[in-house]
């Protein structure tokens, strides 16, 4: 079991090809940003059924990635869902790169990632007059030009993901204690690998 403030580490490759239908993907990502959700309220954000939203959520359940969310309010007929692990999951490609599947379900699923990202990003440049200065200042794309060696990138990654965390347990703690003025949910992509100019 990984702990509690690392992100699960998926090395089964039938819970990774999970994430091979893109829906999933954007389901999972819905609701973590939210917290709680019934298949309902998050068919309306994917221009879907409830029925199948609700098929899809069973099935990220069936490999540990979603549950049902306990002591929701509700009449009921519609069960509430929430991610699994606050600290969400990932995986290292060498865990699969062994097999031909293996390779196939990384690169799809590594696209499908990035692709949800990519267009994330576009939804925000297409409505960032919409957010005002304040937030439109505070917002960065950045990217840097390094010369590291496989090791000293793998310890960059350790450092921006401890800075992540602070942060994220930062907001929730905000949170928790009513402070929700002006605060919204902030996605930050940052991608550190190799390349020759």
């Amino acid at each position: 079991m990984a702990s509690k403030r690392e992100p699960e580490r998926i090395t089964d490759l039938s819970r990774l090809r999970a994430f091979m239908n893109p829906l999933r993907m954007q389901l999972y990502r819905l609701l973590y940003a939210a917290g709680t959700a019934t298949a309902s309220q998050l068919a309306e954000h994917v221009d879907g059924t409830p029925s199948l939203v609700s098929y899809h959520l069973r099935k990220l359940a069936e490999h540990g990635f979603v549950a049902q969310a306990e002591g929701e309010n509700g009449d009921g007929r519609e069960r509430w869902w929430r991610v699994a692990s606050a600290e969400g999951w990932g995986f290292r490609e060498s865990d699969f790169a062994g097999t031909p599947e293996g390779a196939a379900a990384v690169g799809a699923v590594t696209r499908g990632i990035h692709d949800t990202r990519v267009a994330q990003y576009r939804t925000y440049l297409d409505q960032r007059s919409a957010w005002g200065k304040e937030w439109t200042d505070a917002a960065f794309s950045s990217e840097w030009l390094l010369d590291l060696t496989p090791a000293e990138l793998a310890k960059m990654n350790e450092e921006l993901e401890e800075l992540a965390r602070r942060w994220r347990e930062r907001g929730r703690a905000a949170r928790a204690d009513g402070d929700t003025e002006n605060r919204e949910h902030v996605s930050v992509h940052l991608y550190g690998f190799p390349f020759r100019p």
